[in-house]
């Protein structure tokens, strides 16, 4: 799905989009001449391994996600959660691609791992 920049006003504009299983939904305002507030809930299930033990699990997540979006190149230290939209049109599959590649990245231990008191590292 995906929507023009210059579509959305001051006035929060709702949005819900689901992608095999995940789910991004909340409200889009214009925080500046080329910026957007995106104010989402994002949540659904996903396969991921388990960084100890390499078994494949099925993990849960929901997350309140508080991001800027602009449709120009921005430098700033003081605003990290920031995607860039250089054409002028929001791409929430873009989004979802990111921040699950985002989840993906971080570490994480199944349930049988989170459990366990072994020493996680292990010397040859």
């Amino acid at each position: 799905m995906k929507i023009a920049f210059a579509k959305i006003g001051k006035s929060p504009k709702s949005f819900a989009f689901e992608k095999e299983g995940v789910s991004l939904s909340g409200t889009l305002e214009r925080s500046g001449l080329h910026r957007l507030k995106m104010d989402a809930d994002f949540s659904g299930e996903r396969a991921l391994l388990c960084d100890r033990c390499g078994k494949r699990y099925m993990h849960r997540f929901s997350q309140t996600l508080e991001m800027t979006l602009s449709e120009e190149t921005l430098s700033t230290k003081e605003d990290l959660d920031i995607i860039e939209f250089l054409d002028g049109i929001v791409d929430f599959d873009y989004i979802v691609e990111s921040e699950l590649a985002s989840l993906e990245g971080a570490f994480h231990f199944c349930s049988a791992c989170e459990e366990s008191s072994e020493i996680l590292e292990i010397e040859f």
